[in-house]
């Protein structure tokens, strides 16, 4: 055995060389990877004895992919393709061996290598396009070559991974090694690679499927169309496929630069480092100073609901297809009932679908228990109440929850707004308490805001977030103030919107503007589709805001056809005349002289003081990082993550020309645009929010 380096190894079995590498945890190819990668092959190459190298990796996975710390640094030798090229062009078979992953950068090497055997349990990849690049190391060059143009379109632009079997059928991999001896496989294929004299097959130089794909353009363009809703707003995948277009169209060199070329764009660019930060900041959001990574966690295995109802109903699912027994609680036979219809109507249209099979959906049917009684959740390890927004109501349920559930017993509250330390009070075990705020719907939605009261105990939020990773949520720890951290900026949002549209701007003028940023829908829209009757009552109605008319005019969104928008049976929206008269209306009574309202003004109302309230949350310690607050407003609300969350927009648009527009909208329209003192303080010192 030879030490190459510190990550790489070199032994020579009979005459095939046996490249090691073990850089954990996922052998990302940082310099000193590389460095051994290629002092590694050229050793094996030098050596006469040797017939044959294979590359092989410790640990849980081959190369994982690039060591995404080194992007934005100075560039330290070897290079990748310095790498890449000292494999390719090695006068003896290069046979990588794959187990665990081979994604990104791992993929190129591989791709570079003669040749690719791999366990059936192993998945190749260039998932690059989620952090705002391309592949820029040959994938899109290489890959297309060996698996044709249409499988290498998705394959990059989605950033799939891909099984070994579909891989091997695919002509990615050459080989299938037995589940747990990739070692004795790999060898037994480079046996057979020098005893055939099988030749040095380089994927730079197969031409036979991009040249089948050539002066056929409807191909990159019926994909562009299909794709067209996925891909809004992102640069990344438009770059992916304009790279394949040039690995059909261009020779191999050719299109190495325009790959170059165009990562080179990208990397440079804020939407990729948007999407990077977002990376970082979904792995640091499981960090919580204050309790330890070794803080004793409370066994949950019994889970009860209370409210059979849509968040009842959803947040149940999420335990269900984890495999926990749930016990779902109702007042009435009729509303549990229907609840546990829906669950079920869920269940088998994702079957339906091919997600899931019909054994799926029984056997999560079957942990499912309906009751009537309370006193059935006695036995409970986590008790969610998921009623309606009613401080009595909750505090009822909670102090006989005090009485009923064993000791040791998580109480949580699935509250958007409402304050958990008061829901606490009602208990004789505040410690026991918590806010686990689903988003609707809740068997959908991936972001769990978990509420910290003044007196929750830190193994019961070690425990809350330990149950979020295994439902598959991504949980945020948030304190208790009215909205917690997703509603309290909407909530900013929310203000500015309707008083545009008084000013001067129409509902569908302020949806385009927020829409063409790159949410998913405006905030019009989203009333309309939530229903604009949340929280009115025809009884105490006194059409003294727009939304009080629209409802007495029974307009209460898509569900009954209209709300700001008319609705067609498909429920496609069209501006509604209805609506712009009752705007106009309404703004003549306030004495509001409407004037004209420009896409830039309702872009810097709307987003603006969504940053300034973030400011204030951070100041008063409801959120341990800006970053989580990004997080929340990425998987809660939509908000385009190649703009980084709420708070990176900020940074990018600059801290100082945020201040100086609340002050000027401050002068203009009052305190709603108060700065933050956080705020003016960031910007004294010429930092950001990333500073923190």
């Amino acid at each position: 055995m030879i030490k190459v380096n510190e990550v790489m190894d070199l032994s020579v079995e009979g005459d095939i060389g046996v490249l090691t590498l073990n850089s954990p945890p996922v052998n990302a190819l940082s310099a000193i990877v590389r460095a051994g990668i290629l002092n590694g092959v050229e050793q094996a190459a030098g050596d006469p004895a040797v017939k044959a190298i294979v590359l092989i990796c410790e640990g849980r996975t081959f190369i994982a992919g690039a060591d995404i710390t080194e992007f934005g640094k100075p560039r330290i030798l070897p290079e990748l393709h310095d790498v890449q090229k000292a494999i390719e062009f090695s006068q003896k078979p290069v046979i990588a061996a794959i187990h665990g992953t081979a994604l990104g950068g791992g993929l190129e090497v591989a791709l570079c290598c003669h040749y690719r055997v791999a366990v059936p349990s192993a998945k190749c990849g260039l998932p690059e396009v989620l952090l705002g690049i391309l592949p820029g190391a040959g994938g899109t060059q290489r890959l297309p070559r060996i698996v044709g143009v249409e499988k290498a379109l998705e394959m990059i632009t989605y950033g799939t991974h891909v099984g070994a079997k579909a891989c091997k059928e695919m002509g990615l991999i050459d080989a299938l090694a037995e589940e747990g001896k990739l070692r004795q496989g790999a060898l037994e294929f480079a046996r057979k690679v020098i005893d055939e004299r099988r030749p040095l097959k380089k994927v730079r130089d197969l031409n036979e499927k991009v040249e089948a794909a050539r002066g056929k353009p409807e191909i990159f363009e019926t994909f562009r169309k299909a794709n067209a809703k996925k891909f809004r707003g992102f640069l990344a995948p438009e770059y992916c496929i304009r790279c394949i277009e040039a690995a059909v169209n261009k020779p191999f060199d050719e299109g190495m630069a325009v790959e170059r070329k165009l990562i080179t764009e990208l990397l440079e660019g804020t939407q990729s480092k948007g999407q990077r930060h977002v990376f970082f900041a979904e792995r640091e959001v499981w960090k919580i100073p204050d309790v330890p990574a070794d803080t004793p966690t409370i066994p949950v295995n019994k889970i009860g609901i209370i409210g059979a109802g849509t968040m009842g109903g959803g947040i149940a699912m999420n335990f269900l297809n984890a495999g926990l027994p749930v016990t779902i609680v109702e007042t009435r036979q009729e509303a549990l009932d229907h609840g546990v219809a829906t669950i079920r109507k869920n269940y088998e249209n994702t079957a339906k679908k091919g997600r899931i099979t019909q054994e799926d959906v029984e056997r999560r049917m079957s942990l499912l228990t309906p009751s009537l009684s309370l006193e059935d959740l006695k036995n409970s390890d986590l008790i969610i109440e998921a009623v309606f927004e009613n401080m009595a109501l909750k505090k009822d349920i909670f102090g006989k929850l005090d009485k009923l559930a064993k000791p040791g017993a998580i109480l949580a509250t699935n509250t958007s707004a409402l304050d958990v330390d008061e829901i606490a009070s009602a208990t004789s075990r505040p410690e026991a308490v918590i806010g686990l705020h689903f988003f609707s719907p809740a068997n959908v939605m991936r972001l769990l805001e978990v509420v910290r009261a003044d007196k929750t105990s830190k193994p019961v939020i070690a425990t809350s977030m330990q149950l979020a990773k295994k439902i598959g949520k991504i949980a945020v720890l948030v304190g208790v103030c009215p909205g917690f951290v997703g509603n309290r900026i909407l909530a900013q949002r929310r203000r500015e919107a309707l008083k545009l549209i008084v000013e001067g701007a129409m509902p569908w003028d302020v949806d385009r503007v927020l829409y063409d940023f790159g949410m998913p829908m405006g905030p019009f829209q989203m009333a309309d589709l939530a229903g604009l009757d949340i929280g009115w009552s025809k009884e105490t109605s006194k059409g003294e805001t727009i939304q009080e008319q629209l409802c007495e005019l029974d307009r209460r969104g898509q569900k009954t056809g209209a709300g700001f928008y008319d609705y067609d049976e498909n429920r496609v929206a069209s501006p509604s005349p209805v609506v712009e008269k009752i705007i106009l209306d309404y703004a003549a009574k306030k004495g509001v002289n409407r004037r004209q309202i420009s896409d830039q003004e309702i872009l810097e109302r709307c987003t603006y003081p969504m940053i300034n309230e973030g400011a204030k949350i951070l100041e008063e310690g409801k959120a341990i990082r800006a970053s989580d607050i990004d997080i929340v407003w990425n998987n809660g609300y939509g908000w385009p993550v190649y703009r980084g969350g709420v708070m990176f927009y900020g940074d990018t648009v600059g801290l100082d020309k945020v201040l100086a527009k609340m002050k000027e909208f401050q002068n203009q329209m009052g305190d709603d645009f108060k700065p933050a003192a956080l705020l003016e303080k960031l910007v004294a010192e010429g930092k950001g929010f990333q500073d923190l």
